[in-house]
């Protein structure tokens, strides 16, 4: 699988906007995996609710292209 040069929202693997699985690609990580230790994070945080931070990084964080990857 080719990886994300800079972080960008992927179109492969997404359930919703791709950013859990743009994050999971820079990383080189498993989306699934990425995804799961998000909800958990976003659980134990009374601070700031999950469904913000990923809105926020869905509105920062461009659409992957041909050109994205190495």
């Amino acid at each position: 699988m080719a990886k994300l040069a800079k972080l960008h929202r992927s179109p492969n693997n997404r359930m919703i906007a791709g950013v859990m699985s743009g994050i999971a690609e820079y990383a080189g990580w498993s989306p699934t995996w990425v995804r799961v230790l998000f909800v958990i994070i976003s659980s134990l945080s009374a601070a700031v609710p999950g469904i913000l931070i990923y809105i926020i990084l869905w509105i920062i964080m461009p659409k992957a292209n041909s050109q994205s990857y190495q």
